[in-house]
């Protein structure tokens, strides 16, 4: 066994114990344990343990981000004092003083991609145990032989086996059209998905302060490559993986819109709505209140006095 099979063992039969132990549940009320949408609920199953497994990741994520809002001035007013130097000196003195900036605040920028990261051993554990069931061989923990069979022979949509990939559809002779159709679909969904949940990041989560960064500019590139890159590896993956990774988008997307809506960024076009909406119902925070300035109204000018009108005044005054 290489080093890459030795790492995936532990991760192989953690995600055969949860798919085994689903379909054990879909079966016992009734379900067919050959049928597809048993083991599609099955993956279901698996995303949500997944994903609920790495909500304190995801929380850790949002306060990471939040910090590199907090630095990015910081950060900015370092950029600026090596701008236009490309000498090497330079180039080490910036990169070590904004290293010691993250260090200080305890963040780094490769923190918003731990959640993806960490979701790739499971792609690669379930990949791998999808293409060892397609030859008929048995797990490394509870998927038998025979559950390993009706895993991988399971059809989605009673037509395409969870095994089968656009490429292997495509190789075969005669090519089964309706797999790559289904699979197509599903790539196009799900880079689609993964794009949406992206944008609304972007378009909505984000001060102006942060769009204005060299960082932004940087995202925006990624926003368009990583679903084309997404969609070309996806054409070789199993029905099966692609079904783990469109429902896991799917809760990106619902977890993602519910932070942008009730915990948006300091600063940002969500945070101003969320701030609209709490006042159209009258819960806006009293801090928040506070923070917007009363328009004072001007005082009345007071009109300069001649010394007899001023004098006449002062009698008057007096004789009261």
């Amino acid at each position: 066994m290489d080093i890459f099979g030795l790492i995936l063992w532990p991760i192989k039969w953690v995600v055969e114990l949860v798919l085994v132990a689903f379909h054990w549940l879909f079966t016992s009320i009734g379900m067919d344990s050959n049928a597809g949408a048993t083991w599609v609920l099955a993956i279901v199953g698996l995303v949500i343990v997944v994903r609920a497994a790495l909500i304190p990741v995801f929380v850790r994520q949002i306060r990471s981000q939040r910090k590199m809002l907090e630095i990015a001035p910081e950060l900015k007013k370092i950029q600026d004092k090596y701008k236009g130097k490309r000498d090497q000196y330079s180039r080490e003195n910036m990169s070590r003083e904004t290293m010691a900036l993250y260090s200080k605040h305890g963040t780094n920028p490769l923190s918003s991609c731990l959640p993806l990261l960490l979701q790739m051993p499971i792609f690669f554990a379930l990949f791998s145990v999808l293409n060892e069931a397609q030859k008929g061989h048995a797990g490394v923990g509870p998927l038998n032989t025979q559950l390993a069979t009706s895993f991988a022979d399971a059809n989605l949509f009673g037509v395409a086996p969870l095994h089968a990939s656009f490429q292997s559809a495509m190789a075969e002779n005669p090519a089964n059209v309706t797999v790559m159709v289904i699979a197509a679909t599903l790539v196009i969904v799900m880079t689609a998905s993964q794009f949406i949940t992206q944008l609304q990041i972007m378009s909505k989560n984000m001060s102006e302060e942060t769009k204005a960064s060299p960082q932004f500019r940087q995202q925006r590139i990624l926003l368009y490559i990583l679903p084309l890159v997404f969609a070309v590896s996806g054409f070789a993956f199993p029905l099966g993986v692609m079904t783990y990774w469109l429902v896991s988008n799917f809760w990106t997307m619902g977890q993602q819109f519910v932070v942008i809506r009730n915990m948006p960024t300091p600063g940002s076009q969500a945070a101003k709505d969320r701030e609209e909406r709490l006042a159209r119902r009258g819960k806006l925070p009293a801090a928040a209140a506070e923070a917007t300035p009363e328009i004072e109204q001007p005082a009345q000018r007071q009109q300069p006095l001649s010394k007899s009108r001023a004098k006449k005044q002062t009698g008057k005054k007096g004789s009261k």
